[in-house]
């Protein structure tokens, strides 16, 4: 009975890290406002390491359609913008000399849309996640069932995966939704 218990634990565990990746994943696709999140991909060739931006920097968001970048040394302002221009995220940034400048355009409806699908493949790619999790565990409660563990035990075991796993498939559906409605939004 433990390892059924420790099966259903993993199970939850694989699934809510499916929706942990799923929510960090939807943060990078940008709905119209500036956030630092936008820049989340942006890595910069820092002393020949590549280093996150917000390591290197400080990311502002001085109104809903501007981002600005500070850096700490005022020698990555170069590696910085270049680094902007590499992650190939739709930002044209620009350089003062003391900071770069991003304005964040508006949206085109085919830009939205596009965004829209973005959207709804990450969460397919999580519903993925949650049944491969599903199989995994099915197929330790067959083995479980083959090593002598009551049928009934295993049935209701299954069961409850299966209830595990229409909860977090919700779960994903509620997110899309609420994200397509946020990019969907002028």
């Amino acid at each position: 009975m433990e390892e059924i218990e420790f099966i259903l634990d993993s199970t939850k565990e694989s699934m809510i890290g499916s929706i942990a990746h799923l929510e960090k994943e939807f943060l990078n696709i940008r709905a119209g406002k500036a956030s630092p999140q936008m820049l989340g991909s942006v890595f910069v060739d820092y002393y020949g390491s590549q280093t996150p931006l917000t390591q290197v920097s400080n990311v502002n968001i001085p109104d809903a359609r501007t981002i600005t970048i500070q850096p700490y040394e005022k020698s990555l302002l170069q590696a910085i913008e270049k680094a902007i221009m590499v992650a190939n995220i739709g930002f044209n940034p620009m350089n003062n000399g003391d900071m770069i400048i991003i304005n964040v355009p508006a949206l085109t409806e085919e830009r939205r849309r596009d965004l829209a699908k973005q959207a709804k493949a990450e969460s397919e790619d999580a519903k993925i996640s949650i049944r491969n999790a599903r199989k995994d565990a099915n197929t330790e409660i067959k083995k479980l069932e083959k090593e002598g563990t009551s049928e009934d035990i295993c049935k209701t075991a299954e069961d409850e995966i299966q209830k595990i796993t229409d909860g977090f498939i919700r779960k994903v559906d509620e997110h899309l939704a609420i994200k397509e409605a946020e990019i969907m939004k002028v």
